[in-house]
């Protein structure tokens, strides 16, 4: 098969004139990217922060996504404006949306449209502009970054700092970063944070960079407090000595005060330019995922032997839970060498003492769990089916923490070798969530992924908990996990679909899930992966 020509592209967006949907102030927009996959079928690539307060936004986060020339990839972007914490998009007010295809933006270098609404109607004035640019160069740029005696801007409190870094263009200044606000403080110190080189300077280590320092105002009019220009090649020969000091103008204060000096000096103590791996620099320089199936036998499935029930096998030889492995499983076992995956039951009474188990191995082999292939998952399934008895209730906290103790194995690992996914399927509500919960958070330390597919048509509320964003998912003691390691798909919307379509979502995040952890950890490849 020949190889697709794959690159990949960064995109900036940005709106104007969005509708309004707030009654005492201004919307909070947020853009959501979906992909289509087959026919009309979409699903969620990404999202951008939310912007609060502004019908112009320009949105900070890029979105990084494969660019394949031989296919034609439909993308969707939709506007929404967030004032809850609610998961559902539906439960928040639609802004409009722009479809397009990859290949249309990447041709016309900056693609601006109109908003439209879901009956094609124009969505009031506004529109949205898309900008790709191939990422061509892998470093990043670490920064750490305080400042000191800021203007004060607010009456009653003193300023809420944050800074906005900007590339200049050949038209204009395009935002590359923006930090998060920092409370109250005339003397902040920033959390550290990272901005790909070619955002920030397009490579050219002596473009102009500007900086800009803002307080925060909820009302959206956020106030400048100053600003300052330099480049890559200024930082960091003053910071490989010392931090590197900025004073920070504000124009028209300058223009009004005749001895006016600064508006607070900002202080660049870390810019370091470093190599930043990707997912197939990881895989390619020897990474194995390793796969674990998970397979829900509570009684809420229905007797097996019963037409209704989720486990029931059609004549044709199918049913939910072996599409999931199917579809999932054929896709992964390519990065396992061994292609030997442990598979395990749970929530079912299992012989010969019948006693309910949260962990047994299909094959009913605890020293050897593992079973050949997704052939071999298919077929200890089939057997192991009709010899439990489906029961309760559905804990998912065991099969995490044995997969956590293979994924704690690999804690010793110098280099980026290894990696887990435990693939969990289930028809229901998790009756131990504060355990999960627990379970998740410490797994978030590990090399490890969990993705759950939801088989029928239960409540998968909970689920959707556990899938949020990364730092939003804390244990019963309030731990925050680390990073993102839960991506929740429900089969139903995935019946009429190719098995590639539910593999390309349900795998959508994994990527980008390996990445950040061999980041976090800081391990390189195992060995330098071959130039393609």
């Amino acid at each position: 098969m020949a190889m697709q020509c794959v690159s990949k592209v960064e995109l900036t967006i940005s709106c104007e004139n969005l509708m309004d949907k707030d009654v005492t102030s201004k919307s909070d927009p947020l853009c959501v990217l979906h992909l289509n996959v087959s026919g009309n079928q979409w699903f969620e690539v990404a999202r951008t922060e939310r912007v609060q307060n502004c019908l112009n936004p320009k949105f900070a986060k890029k979105i990084v996504i494969d660019y394949q020339f031989e296919v034609v990839q439909k993308l969707r972007f939709a506007i929404y404006d967030i004032d809850s914490k609610a998961i559902e998009l539906n439960d928040h007010d639609f802004l409009g949306e722009m479809e397009c295809s990859l290949g249309q933006i990447v041709s016309s270098g900056k693609l601006t449209r109109p908003l439209l609404l879901k009956n094609k109607k124009p969505a009031g004035k506004g529109t949205i502009t898309v900008i790709a640019e191939e990422i061509k160069d892998n470093r990043v740029v670490n920064f750490e970054v305080d400042a000191r005696k800021l203007d004060k801007k607010d009456f009653f409190g003193k300023s809420d700092p944050y800074l906005e870094f900007y590339r200049q263009t050949e038209t204009a200044w395009q935002l590359a970063h923006r930090t998060e606000v920092v409370k109250n403080n005339l003397n902040p110190t920033w959390r550290p944070f990272r901005i790909p080189l070619q955002s920030l300077c397009g490579g050219d280590m002596e473009k102009p960079i500007k900086v800009e320092c803002y307080d925060y105002d909820n009302d959206g009019s956020h106030d400048l407090i100053g600003i300052f220009e330099t480049n890559m090649k200024r930082l960091q020969e003053a910071t490989r000595v010392s931090p590197a000091e900025f004073d920070c103008i504000n124009i028209k204060k300058k223009q009004k005060k005749k001895n006016y000096k600064n508006s607070g000096v900002v202080s660049v103590k870390l810019c370091q330019v470093v190599k930043e791996y990707t997912f197939l620099d990881y895989i390619m320089g020897g990474c194995q995922i390793n796969f674990i199936v998970g397979i829900d036998f509570t009684g809420s499935n229905g007797d097996p032997r019963s037409p209704d029930s989720l486990h029931y096998i059609s004549p044709s030889g199918v049913n939910e839970y072996l599409s999931a492995i199917w579809s999932v499983g054929l896709v992964i076992q390519d990065y396992d060498s061994d292609k030997l995956f442990p598979a395990f039951g749970f929530g079912a009474q299992i012989p010969p003492n019948w006693q309910v188990s949260h962990e047994f191995p299909l094959n009913f082999n605890p020293a050897n769990p593992f079973c050949a292939g997704v052939e071999g998952v298919v077929e200890a399934y089939r057997v192991c089916l009709p010899q439990v008895r489906l029961y309760g209730p559905t804990n998912f906290a065991p099969i995490i923490r044995r997969v956590s103790g293979f994924a704690q194995q690999a804690l010793q690992q110098q280099t980026a070798s290894q990696y887990y996914v435990l693939l969990i399927i289930t028809d229901g509500v998790i009756t131990d969530m504060d355990q999960t919960r627990a379970a998740i958070v410490a797994a978030s330390h590990l090399p490890m992924s969990l993705i759950i597919v939801g088989v029928g048509r239960a409540d998968f509320t909970d689920m959707e908990i556990l899938d949020g964003d990364d730092g939003h998912l804390r244990s019963p003691s309030g731990q925050p996990a680390v990073r993102d390691i839960v991506q929740f798909v429900p089969y139903r919307k995935f019946q009429n679909a190719s098995r590639e379509a539910l593999a390309q979502c349900v795998l959508a995040e994994l990527p980008q899930q390996v990445v950040s952890y061999f980041r976090f950890k800081k391990l390189q490849p195992s060995h330098e992966p071959n130039p393609s």
